[in-house]
């Protein structure tokens, strides 16, 4: 209880709480700007951290995070760019919704159940850290290897449209993945003696060019001059919110849950956490045709997943020192710089700092509310501009993202190759999000099997024999059989009401 008090005490410092503030506009700017990234924004925040005592720059971290994570909602729901890596799992959905003159739904479910998310995961890391830690820690390269494939084949279930385009989209960026120095030999592949093409094609410039600039294209092109809708009316974002929240009680639970889970995998992410919890809210779904064309059920889960993944995150990072995700990579050197090693030891030692960060989450969520109604407000006034005037805009703030990544103007190339790419296969009827979870997943799935091959002396039966890896196993090719399955059923159905 002193602990409790103590870290109570620290967090309500005027000094802690004008930081609060200024991280959260600082997180919101950052996260509606396309292509940085909150893990950029933790990186620049850095340098200021120097100056503060050890919870002032915990604070800050997490409510920057917090926010930067909400914020790439805005620009999805509004001119279909991610202005996150984490929003692009429901971006088409919300834009989709954003034409359908509902925006001020898409936007208000981005707020309320971002903040529910990350209330549900700020309080299983003040309750279950230690437990959860022993967990995540069992898992070895082998579950990795499957936890990535079953991320994989169920990108093809999320595609709208035929299986089989998604496939091949999916193809596509695995393909880009491969792009660059091999992990294991370090031989080159596909880069045809480019230098920028050793470290392979960015996932951000990537993301950016095949969402955003596609757009910017497919408005050129078509000649459309005008939004979908003239203004979006802040004061009804939060209108029918509480019948949604009721409506989708289970699905909250279970991706809230599920995002936690994830966040605590070392290395995974909110962005991957957003990914898996679509396919898990498309295969539950009464209305799965939906996703895709316009699915608030889509953004109720995924928006609620990869904001509890925030704070599943810290979990094994102050337990063990081993980052959840780039932002906890981040935080752990914070954590050294403040002369804190994280660990068992900081639970005994320094708890009233910990309690500080658990309140933090609340803190920074629940300010969440009135933060995101102002950032809403204030981005919703882009709409107001016709085509002609924004997207120009649009465009420079892609590139300004997608150089600010390297500093290299190459990136910017591959920024507006991927866009003419998704271009022509939207235009085709190829889905366009495979192709970024194939860059996402690809690397991951190849270094795991290496490790696990190379380690066991190419024995590959410890992918089956292992527990946890063999119920994962089992899971993927019930996934990879499971549209045969239902095509057999289908068939036999027909036949039995002839």
């Amino acid at each position: 209880m002193d602990a409790i008090l103590q870290g109570v005490v620290l967090l309500a410092s005027p000094k802690v709480i004008l930081i609060i503030v200024v991280s959260a506009i600082y997180g919101l700017f950052v996260g509606a700007i396309p292509g940085l990234t909150a893990t950029m924004a933790t990186a620049l925040l850095i340098p200021f951290t120097f100056f503060m005592d050890p919870v002032p720059a915990l604070v800050s971290i997490v409510t920057m995070s917090a926010m930067a994570i909400f914020a790439g909602d805005i620009p999805a729901a509004l001119v279909r760019i991610p202005g996150t890596p984490s929003s692009a799992a429901y971006t088409q959905d919300s834009y989709e919704l954003t034409k359908q003159g509902k925006a001020e739904m898409v936007l208000g479910v981005d707020v309320v159940f971002s903040v529910i998310g990350g209330l549900i995961g700020a309080i299983i890391l003040m309750t279950s850290a230690p437990l959860l830690a022993e967990i995540a820690f069992k898992f070895t390269t082998f579950e990795y290897f499957w936890l990535a494939t079953m991320g994989l084949s169920i990108t093809v279930m999320v595609s709208r449209g035929s299986q089989i385009k998604g496939a091949l989209s999916l193809i596509l960026g695995l393909f880009l993945s491969t792009v660059g120095v091999d992990i294991t030999l370090g031989f080159p592949r596909f880069t045809f003696g480019s230098v920028e093409l050793l470290n392979g094609v960015n996932f951000i410039p990537a993301m950016i060019g095949l969402f955003g600039v596609s757009e910017v294209f497919r408005s050129v092109m078509h000649g459309e001059l005008a939004f979908p809708i003239a203004k979006v009316q802040a004061g009804k974002i939060f209108k029918g919110m509480w019948g949604l929240c009721k409506r989708f009680k289970v699905n909250i639970l279970r991706s809230g849950l599920l995002g936690t889970f994830i966040g605590i995998l070392p290395g995974a992410g909110a962005d991957i956490a957003a990914w898996i919890a679509y396919a898990f809210s498309k295969r539950g779904s009464k209305e799965p045709e939906k996703y895709g064309a316009g699915s608030i059920e889509a953004i109720v889960d995924s928006g609620t997943a990869n904001n509890s993944c925030l704070a599943g995150a810290w979990v094994p990072a102050l337990v063990f020192g081993i980052p959840g995700d780039s932002i906890t990579a981040i935080l752990i050197g914070v954590l050294f710089m403040k002369g804190l090693r994280p660990g068992p030891l900081i639970f005994e030692q320094q708890p009233e700092i910990l309690y500080a960060v658990y309140f933090a989450f609340i803190l920074a969520n629940l300010l969440m509310i009135p933060f995101g109604y102002l950032a809403i407000k204030s981005s919703s006034q882009m709409l107001r501009a016709p085509r002609n005037i924004l997207m120009p805009g649009i465009l420079i703030f892609s590139i300004v993202g997608s150089f600010a990544i390297n500093n290299t103007v190459f990136d910017v190339g591959v920024m507006l190759v991927m866009g003419v790419v998704g271009y022509f296969l939207e235009a085709s009827g190829f889905p366009v999000a495979p192709v970024v979870l194939g860059i996402v997943l690809g690397p991951i799935v190849e270094k795991n099997f290496m490790m696990s091959m190379i380690k066991t002396d190419w024995d590959v039966t410890q992918f089956f024999t292992r527990p946890v890896s063999a119920i994962l196993c089992i899971i993927t090719l019930f996934i990879w059989f499971f549209p045969l399955f239902a095509a057999l059923l289908e068939k036999t159905r027909k036949r039995n009401n002839r």
